[in-house]
């Protein structure tokens, strides 16, 4: 079963997304998608990172776009983004 939101994405382009999500209900995740665990190196046992493992009751790859939104311009005049700044614009 499908349980459907929009969603905004910023990748590969700006756009509006419906998109499945993972089971409330599910007793494996908890509403979650899935699990994050740690993993060690081999040789020093120092940790190296972290894995994610979907969970079987949603699909990430589930995704559809809806309605593609424009890029945000950027002006080279635009003022500096802090307006309390004492250095100049330049």
């Amino acid at each position: 079963m499908l349980r459907l939101r929009i969603h905004r994405a910023t990748w590969p382009r700006p756009a509006l997304i419906l998109t499945d999500t993972p089971s409330p209900a599910c007793p494996d995740c908890r509403g979650e998608g899935g699990r994050s665990y740690d993993y060690g190196d081999y040789e020093t046992g120092e940790y190296a990172g972290t894995e994610w493992e979907p969970c079987h009751c949603w699909d990430e790859t589930h995704r559809w776009t809806l309605l593609p939104l424009p890029r945000p311009r950027i002006s080279r005049r635009q003022a500096s983004p802090d307006p309390w700044s004492d250095e100049p614009p330049f």
